[in-house]
């Protein structure tokens, strides 16, 4: 059965747009691991490639909501695209033209994440204006669940195409996926504005601020999720593979954890579509706290069945928990700053990560993988049960939003023309 919100023509076509670029940018970490060791065989390389890719998000984030509540902002989604299109392509030509150097794979990678950066404060603020309310959930879960499929499909993709054809080529499939997706939101009609007093970017950047620094709920938030991603995902992402190939077999084991994860993931994504709980925010940090046992049972090197269910678990959380936080933020920061505060959520929930997966090594030399793994399942069940102990998370209901300011007349999107078309079908 399609979801009633597929029915509205545009937001089916940022769907598709999304799933098929996100699916492509699942290529990229198979072919940029082995596009670097064919040119160098240094890991350091690959370090420096992929944390160019982080940075150039994490510089851009801000700027990029600044912009998307300015412009409109499947313009800079679809501007955001072509850059994509071209950093890609142009990288995928250097490679199978044998002509690549490290640090063109370095530049390229900094304007793809940069691209990203860009994008990202914009697709959070659009969905909003293609949905009707009630549906906006149901369109969030959809949003994920490309995530999902992309983080399912991609690799197995990229994967393929490197052993057969080269990663250069992958690279290109990458580039083809962005031109694509600009093509179906370019096809987006005119979307209305919200009118507000033209400021300096400085001035709107602070204004994105204050709308983050005056709901206590959204700025211990992003706390959390930072702290999440510096300790968590940090941990389990350099020390989860180094279990498996010393106590659970290997490689196969890894990838049968992954796998679980991935298929939590979209379970996830699937039930929160359908799933209303009258404290969102509540639910979501509570059932986060599944996602904690997988690093005590990677402590105990547990069997890989057990593991995976926990994964599973996990997955299922994070699934559930990142739609039902993308909605509530959406009804609860007025549209005109919401790719703003947006941004200050991306930024705040990416910019630990690289910190995180540079030193969890180190400590994990210093005390021991077991150690280190059980500290972070405290550190963050400790992060994650602070959040349920403030007052402003439980006034959070499912039915509160923002004050929605008017759009200028000429250029609105027509939602309720649209959602009677789509009953119509």
């Amino acid at each position: 059965m399609v979801p009633e919100v597929l029915r509205l023509r545009d937001f089916r076509r940022v769907f598709w747009a999304q799933l098929i670029s996100t699916v492509g940018d699942f290529f990229v970490p198979v072919a940029i691991a082995f596009a670097v060791l064919d040119l160098t065989g240094s890991v350091s390389d690959l370090g420096f490639v992929l944390f160019a890719r982080i940075l150039g998000q994490v510089l851009l984030f801000l700027a990029g909501g600044v912009w998307a509540d300015r412009l409109p902002r499947q313009q800079v989604m679809v501007a955001s695209h072509v850059v994509r299109f071209f950093s890609q392509g142009l990288l995928g030509l250097l490679l199978v033209s044998g002509h690549a150097q490290v640090w063109e794979l370095i530049a390229l990678q900094l304007l793809h994440g940069a691209a990203t950066g860009v994008f990202r404060p914009a697709a959070s603020g659009l969905t909003p204006q293609l949905v009707p309310s009630e549906q906006l959930q149901a369109a969030n879960g959809l949003m994920y669940l490309t995530l999902s499929v992309g983080g399912i499909v991609g690799p197995g993709v990229g994967g393929a195409l490197v052993a057969t054809v080269g990663a250069g080529w992958a690279l290109l499939g990458d580039a083809a996926t962005f031109a694509l997706a600009a093509v179906l939101l370019a096809r987006i009609r005119p979307l209305g504005y919200t009118p507000r007093p033209r400021e300096s970017f400085w001035q709107e950047l602070a204004g994105g601020w204050r709308e983050v620094r005056s709901r206590t709920w959204l700025w211990a938030s992003i706390v959390d999720f930072a702290a999440f991603q510096m300790i968590y995902l940090a941990t389990i992402m350099v020390l989860g593979p180094l279990v498996a190939k010393q106590s659970l077999g290997g490689a196969g084991a890894w990838a049968t954890i992954l796998v679980a994860f991935s298929a939590g993931t979209l379970l996830g994504n699937a039930w929160s579509m359908r799933l209303r709980p009258r404290r969102p925010l509540i639910f979501a940090w509570g059932i986060i706290l599944l996602s904690g046992p997988s690093l005590v049972l990677l402590a105990f090197a547990a069997p890989v069945w057990t593991i995976a269910l926990t994964e599973l678990a996990s997955g299922l959380s994070i699934g559930v928990a990142g739609t039902l936080w993308e909605t509530t933020v959406q009804r609860n920061v007025p549209p005109e700053a919401l790719s703003r505060v947006s941004a200050y959520d991306w930024m705040g929930s990416t910019a630990l990560r690289p910190l995180g997966l540079a030193i969890v090594g180190p400590i994990a030399e210093a005390v021991g993988v077991k150690e280190t793994l059980l500290a972070a399942f405290a550190l963050t069940m400790v992060s994650s049960l602070t959040l349920l102990l403030i007052p402003d998370m439980w006034r959070i209901t499912g039915g509160s939003s923002a004050d929605h300011a008017g759009v200028v007349a000429d250029e609105t999107t027509g939602i309720e023309i649209e959602v009677a078309q789509a009953r119509e079908m």
